[in-house]
C-alpha cells in the first residue's frame, strides 16, 4: 500500500500535526509542478516517499537536466 492509499494515521515529527493529502508545489530548474502528497496540516512539512524521490522525481530531474 502507498503512502497515497493510506492517506491517514501519519503524524509530522515536526509538530505533531495531522497528514493530510494535498497539493505541494515544487520549483526546480525554474519549472513549477503541482503534485498531491501527504503535508502535515499545521506546519506545511510534505512527506516525499523513497518511491517518489527515487523514481518519478529522480527521472523528472534526468530529463529536465538533458534539456
Amino acid at each position: 500500500m502507498s503512502l497515497m492509499e493510506a492517506g491517514t494515521g501519519w503524524s509530522c515529527t515536526a509538530c505533531g500535526g495531522e497528514l493530510e493529502i494535498m497539493k505541494v508545489g515544487f520549483t526546480y530548474m525554474k519549472g513549477n509542478f503541482e503534485v498531491n502528497l501527504p503535508a502535515c496540516s499545521n506546519c506545511g512539512l510534505v512527506l516525499v516517499s523513497e518511491e517518489l524521490a527515487t523514481g518519478k522525481m529522480a527521472e523528472a530531474e534526468r530529463i529536465l537536466e538533458d534539456k
